[in-house]
C-alpha cells in the first residue's frame, strides 16, 4: 500500500516553482524513472500544480510495469494527467507523441557493486540515455534534463572540502567497480554532444545523497536502512567505521532544483544538486536514532583509522548563484519527515 507523500511539502514545491507552471501551461513532459523515488515526487507535484494552478501538464511516464505502478499507487499513477509508455530506457518505442520537455531520471536498478551487474549498469546509462535523447528530439522536446550523479567525479580527495563542477578528476578507467560513475560520465558526454547541434536545450543535474518520504528503506541508501532499523527498534548497523562524510538534501528541495534546471539551466552545463551541511555516517545514524525515540544500539562494523575520512560533499555555489536555488528543509526536519512516513509505511 502506498502512503501519500506530504501534501504540504508538495504544495510548497508548486509555490516555489510558480514560473515553471505558468511558462509550460498545457505542456507534455516525458519523464523516465517515473515510478522511482524522485519520479514519484515529480508526478505528484505535477498533479498538484494542475489542481492548484490549472497548469494542465501531462506526464508521459516511462515504466517497465505500469500495471504494478498503478496497483502500488493508483492515486499517483492512475491520475488523468499520466500516460504510460511501457518499457525500459534501452528498448522502449520512441513513438511517444509530441512532447515539450524531458527529464531523464531512469537509472539501472541493479546493484553496480556486484560484478555481474556492472555491464548492465553501464549499458543502461549510455544506451538508455541515447534512446531517450533520440525520442525527445524526434518528438519535439524543447528542453532536456539528464539526472546524473556526483559519482562522475570519482573518489573525492579527503582533503578537499567540497567538489565543484570544475573538478576534473574522474573514476579510473581501470576501476571496473566504477560502472555507475563511468556510465553517468558517458551519458553526460552524449547529452552534450547530441544537443550541441540541435534546437533542444539540454543540461545536467549531478545529484548527491537525498532523503525524504519515498526513500527506499532496504537498499544501498544508508539513511534509508538506518531509518528502517530505527523504526523497527532494531540495532542500527553501520558498515565501515562511520567516519565518511556525506550531505543530505530533502527530496522536495531537490525537486525544486530539478524543475528550475529544466526550465533555466544553461545548455551544456552541469549543476551539483545536494546539501552542503556535512555529517558523518555515524552522526547521521545517531540523529536518526534520536529522532525516532529508539534506544537501539549502533553496531559499527569497521575499526577507526588515523586516515582522513572519506567525503562525498558537493559545492553547490553554481546552482545557488546562477539559478537562485536554496535549501529550505534542514537535515533534522528531513529526518523527522522521513521517519513519520516510514512509520506509516511499516504499519500496513
Amino acid at each position: 500500500m502506498f502512503i501519500a507523500l506530504p501534501s504540504q511539502d508538495i504544495e510548497q514545491v508548486v509555490e516555489r516553482t510558480a514560473e515553471f507552471w505558468h511558462r509550460y501551461r498545457g505542456a507534455r513532459l516525458f519523464l523516465t524513472g517515473a515510478t522511482g523515488f524522485i519520479g514519484t515526487w515529480l508526478v505528484e507535484i505535477v498533479r498538484h500544480a494542475n489542481a492548484m494552478l490549472g497548469s494542465d501538464i501531462q506526464v508521459v511516464a516511462l515504466s517497465r510495469d505500469p500495471d504494478a505502478a498503478c496497483a502500488r499507487a493508483m492515486q499517483v499513477f492512475g491520475a488523468s494527467h499520466v500516460r504510460f509508455v511501457r518499457g525500459d530506457a534501452v528498448s522502449f518505442d520512441r513513438s511517444i507523441g509530441a512532447v515539450d520537455l524531458c527529464i531523464h531520471a531512469a537509472t539501472d536498478v541493479s546493484d553496480p557493486r556486484k560484478a555481474a551487474n556492472r555491464l548492465q549498469t553501464f549499458d543502461t546509462a549510455l544506451m538508455g540515455t541515447r534512446r531517450v535523447l533520440e525520442a525527445a528530439l524526434e518528438n519535439g522536446a524543447q528542453r532536456f534534463l539528464l539526472t546524473s550523479s556526483g559519482a562522475v567525479y570519482g573518489p573525492q580527495p579527503p582533503e578537499l572540502a567540497a567538489v565543484s563542477e570544475t573538478f576534473m578528476q574522474a573514476p579510473s578507467p581501470l576501476d571496473v567497480a566504477s560502472a555507475y560513475g563511468q556510465g553517468k560520465r558517458a551519458a553526460e558526454w552524449l547529452t552534450c554532444a547530441i544537443s550541441e547541434h540541435t534546437a533542444m536545450a539540454a543540461c545536467i543535474a549531478r545529484i548527491y545523497a537525498l532523503i525524504g518520504p519515498g526513500l527506499p528503506l532496504d537498499g544501498t541508501f544508508a539513511a534509508g536502512n538506518f531509518i528502517r532499523d530505527a523504526v523497527a527498534g532494531n540495532p542500527i548497523q553501520i558498515q565501515g567505521d562511520g567516519s565518511p562524510c556525506r550531505t543530505y538534501l530533502y527530496v522536495a528541495d531537490a525537486c525544486v532544483w530539478l524543475l528550475e534546471m529544466l526550465m533555466r539551466g544553461t545548455t551544456g552545463a552541469a549543476y551539483n544538486v545536494g546539501s552542503e551541511h556535512v555529517v558523518s555516517i555515524r552522526t547521521l545514524a545517531e540523529r536518526i536514532r534520536d529522532a525516532s525515540g529508539s534506544n537501539a544500539a549502533l553496531t559499527i562494523a569497521g575499526t577507526p583509522t588515523a586516515a582522513l575520512p572519506q567525503r562525498y560533499v558537493p559545492d553547490t555555489s553554481k546552482a545557488r548563484g546562477e539559478l537562485g536555488l536554496e535549501e529550505h528543509v534542514g537535515l533534522n526536519d528531513a529526518i523527522h519527515k522521513t521517519i513519520s512516513w516510514a512509520r506509516m509505511t511499516t504499519r500496513l
